[in-house]
């Protein structure tokens, strides 16, 4: 008929997808300045937070949690690069953006050009910076924060290199110091090992140099060295600013033994903020004696019922989980059998009998009542809750939800 209209068919997409509650995101951080400033401590204005959001946020998507965040009230944000540092200041964030790895020769101009603070891990760079200060031509100086190395043996200016520091600054004219700090090798072992002993070592030096750059009349700005570890188990390297990562979207970082990570978790609660999700998009049943996957390393003992995710290692599903993991299926634990391919993943679905094709799986995340805690799933193939978040892969959509 002339004139009629079709209606716009309804984009279908890939059934796989990572659910990111902005509403977690915004308790945890709540949660977190309420705990660097216990009302029984009287300071002169509060902790601030510096939101670590690199990595992609985490896996979480670092433009838009950062968003979340900075209307939450976070102070500052934590990247690891340049271009990650411009990708969340073009998407609307104001506060300061402080890029933590090391700028290369020619980066400096971009830096200053969109805001952001650098860190500065050479004395060389100092140069470099004020070039591109003097170069922008404005007489506000351009800031900077200054990293110590006090044991990592990885970024940083040796703590006996304060005075050639020093020395080299005051030839700048058009940088200022904003903020000094250093960074843990292992605040998430407790003090009574020695590894712990570790931790006090590094904050002797940092706390060495600190003094030693004061008294060469150099004002350090902010003091930050808490982690996300440090955060919950050492009070004492609270300092002016503290530096949430994992924390911040719902894990504490790997403890022990296990009665400390409770101890920690219970003083200070988080909720799991992204939710893995996958359908099921084939149903098979197989005889005793099939095998399945990739080189048949699992094979059936039974007449089973396999199902098939639409999501696999190309995703963010660990490679690692094959024939030892599980995902959540209607409220059931179910075991991820075979070697995990690129974009499927098998599991063994003959113990739910009303499963079938359409099913959400959910490979970590709470289900309903249940919850199956990223955490865990990575204590269960030795590696570290952050390796899985920043694993979902970018062609994973986000739903951010309240």
């Amino acid at each position: 008929m002339a004139g009629t209209q079709k209606s716009p068919r309804k984009e279908v997409r890939r059934p796989v997808w990572a659910e990111v509650s902005l509403g977690a995101l915004a308790y945890n951080l709540e949660a977190i300045r309420k705990y660097v400033n216990p009302p029984q401590e009287k300071r002169k204005s509060p902790r601030k937070i510096l939101s670590i959001v690199k990595g992609n946020g985490y896996g979480h998507g670092g433009p838009e949690v950062s968003k979340a965040l900075e209307k939450a009230g976070s102070d500052w944000f934590g990247v690891t690069c340049t271009d990650e540092g411009i990708a969340v200041r073009k998407a609307g964030v104001q506060k300061p953006i402080l890029v933590l790895t090391s700028f290369v020769p020619g980066e400096e101009s971009r830096l200053v050009e969109h805001d952001l603070t650098a860190v500065i891990h050479r004395c060389e760079q100092l140069a470099l910076l004020n070039r591109a200060g003097a170069r922008r031509g404005s007489k506000k100086p351009v800031p900077f924060h200054l990293k110590i190395d006090t044991g990592m043996n990885r970024l940083g200016i040796a703590s006996g290199d304060v005075e050639c520091f020093a020395r080299q600054l005051g030839k700048c004219k058009h940088l200022e110091l904003t903020g000094i700090f250093s960074h843990f090798a292992s605040s998430e072992v407790f003090t009574d090992t020695a590894v712990g002993q570790q931790t006090r070592e590094q904050e002797e030096r940092f706390y060495a140099a600190l003094e030693r750059l004061r008294a060469l009349g150099i004002d350090p700005g902010l003091v930050h060295l808490a982690n996300s570890a440090a955060i919950v188990s050492r009070p004492e390297t609270w300092a002016d600013m503290v530096r949430p990562g994992v924390i911040l979207y719902g894990y504490h970082p790997g403890y022990d033994p296990m009665e400390k990570r409770e101890e920690a978790e219970a003083r200070l609660p988080l909720k799991p903020v992204m939710s893995l999700r996958s359908r099921i998009i084939s149903l098979r049943s197989v005889p005793a004696g099939a095998g399945v996957g990739y080189d048949a390393t699992f094979v059936t003992k039974r007449p089973s019922r396999i199902g098939v995710l639409a999501a696999g290692y190309g995703d963010g599903i660990h490679r690692s989980l094959g024939n030892r993991g599980s995902v959540l299926l209607r409220g059931k634990l179910v075991p991820i059998v075979g070697i995990v391919s690129m974009d499927v993943t098998m599991i063994d679905v003959t113990d739910v009998e009303d499963a079938e094709v359409g099913d959400v799986a959910t490979i970590y995340g709470p289900e309903g009542k249940e919850i199956l805690p990223a955490n865990r799933v990575a204590r269960g193939v030795g590696t570290v809750t952050s390796d899985l978040l920043c694993a979902v892969s970018q062609r994973v959509p986000r739903l951010y939800v309240r």
